[in-house]
């Protein structure tokens, strides 16, 4: 397959997907020096927050690992720059189609109240939002192009996000 074959049989993403949750934090943490907006104030609330920030950055890259392992044994590229050669439907595909996006989000979340800093938390959901229709949207497209009634059936019994 040449190159310019290969760019076409993409699901011609406008962004790859983890900026859209890099950028929601930045501005979050901008905000946040410039104007800081914490959660908690107590040192004993900040201590379960960062406990449960830290369990909720763990359990995204638990999940991301499990996700890139499912990819590769499926043969397929996690990349969506690159052509999906075949559908992932085991391990925590079982239960959300998308687990790198939700291990991105639960991650940013993670960070947020690890930091114990409301605007980040307050910029997950334009991160997800911009996830969802400028991104999944495109690669579910393409994925029912791709696959037809193989993904269709995904869909009707698989979540999107969980």
């Amino acid at each position: 397959m040449s190159s310019n074959t290969e760019a076409q049989d993409t699901a011609g993403l406008p962004f790859p997907p983890p900026i859209a949750f890099i950028a929601a934090l930045a501005v979050g943490f901008a905000l946040h020096y410039v104007i800081p907006l914490h959660i908690v104030r107590t040192s004993a609330a900040i201590n379960v927050l960062q406990v449960t920030g830290g369990v909720l950055a763990f359990a995204a890259l638990v999940l991301a690992l499990c996700a890139f392992v499912c990819f590769h044994l499926a043969r397929t590229s996690p990349f969506p720059e690159r052509p999906t050669t075949s559908l992932v439907l085991r391990g925590p595909f079982r239960f959300t189609r998308n687990p790198l996006y939700l291990a991105m989000a639960l991650l940013h979340a993670g960070i947020a109240i690890f930091s114990n800093a409301l605007w980040p938390l307050f910029f997950l959901l334009p991160a997800v939002l911009a996830v969802r229709f400028l991104v999944i949207a495109r690669e579910e497209r393409y994925l029912l192009q791709r696959f037809g009634a193989q993904y269709e059936a995904y869909c009707r019994s698989v979540r999107r996000w969980f």
